[in-house]
C-alpha cells in the first residue's frame, strides 16, 4: 500500500509540473503578444468574408487587439454579406500603432489599387519593419506600393492572369503557393487559405 501510495504521489507530482510548463508556455505567448495591435483593411463594399473572419478570429483568441479601417464609411459590407463596424478611416491611420497592417482581399479590394493614401500606408509598415500581408487579390496592392520587389509572394489566380501580372510588373516572384512569407511580407491566395494566412501572420508576429 505505502508503494501504491507512493506511485500515485509520483504521478500527481509529475502532472502537476507538465500543467505548470504548459502554464507557462501560455503565458510567455501571451507576453510576447501582450499589447501588440492589428490593423485590417477591408473595402467599404465587396470584401471577402472569410479572409477577414478567419485571420481576425486567429488574432483575437491570442489575446490581440484588432482595429478594422475603410474608406468613407462606419459599416463595411462583405460579399457574402457580412456587415463590420469600421474604426476608423483610412485617412487616419498610423502605421507605427501597429505590429501588422492586414488587407483583406474580395473584388472590392481593387479600390485601393490606385489609392495613394492605402499605397502610403504599405510602404510606411514595410519601412518600419512592421508585418505587411495581403490576401485574394489584395497583395496587387503591395506590388503597386512598389514593397514587392525582389520578393516571392502569391495572389489569387482568376485564370486570365491578370492579377498575376500585376505582382510580376511590381517585381515580385510569383510562387502559387497557397501562403507564402518573405520577410515581413506575407501573401496569401484566397479564402480557401483565410486561416493559414491568420496563422502565418501570428507566427510572424511572435
Amino acid at each position: 500500500m505505502k508503494y501504491l501510495a507512493f506511485l500515485i504521489l509520483s504521478i500527481i507530482l509529475l502532472l502537476s509540473g507538465c500543467i505548470a510548463t504548459e502554464n507557462q508556455i501560455n503565458m510567455k505567448k501571451t507576453n510576447i503578444m501582450e499589447g501588440k495591435k492589428i490593423l485590417m483593411i477591408i473595402a467599404p463594399e465587396n470584401f471577402r468574408d472569410e479572409e477577414f473572419l478567419e485571420p481576425k478570429k486567429v488574432f483575437e483568441n491570442h489575446g490581440l487587439k484588432v482595429d478594422v479601417a475603410s474608406k468613407g464609411v462606419n459599416e463595411a459590407k462583405g460579399m457574402l454579406g457580412a456587415r463590420v463596424k469600421v474604426d476608423l478611416d483610412i485617412k487616419d491611420v498610423n502605421a507605427e500603432d501597429y505590429g501588422a497592417i492586414v488587407f483583406v482581399g474580395g473584388s472590392g479590394s481593387s479600390i485601393y489599387y490606385n489609392d495613394e493614401l492605402a499605397l502610403n500606408i504599405a510602404r510606411e509598415a514595410f519601412e518600419k519593419g512592421k508585418i505587411v500581408a495581403a490576401i485574394c487579390i489584395a497583395p496587387g496592392i503591395l506590388a503597386n506600393a512598389g514593397i514587392l520587389k525582389g520578393k516571392k509572394a502569391t495572389i489569387w489566380d482568376s485564370g486570365s492572369g491578370e492579377y498575376i501580372d500585376i505582382l510580376e510588373k511590381g517585381g515580385a516572384q510569383y510562387t502559387g503557393n497557397d501562403v507564402e512569407r518573405d520577410g515581413n511580407i506575407i501573401t496569401a491566395n484566397g479564402p480557401h487559405a483565410a486561416r493559414e494566412f491568420g496563422e502565418k501572420i501570428l507566427e510572424a508576429l511572435s
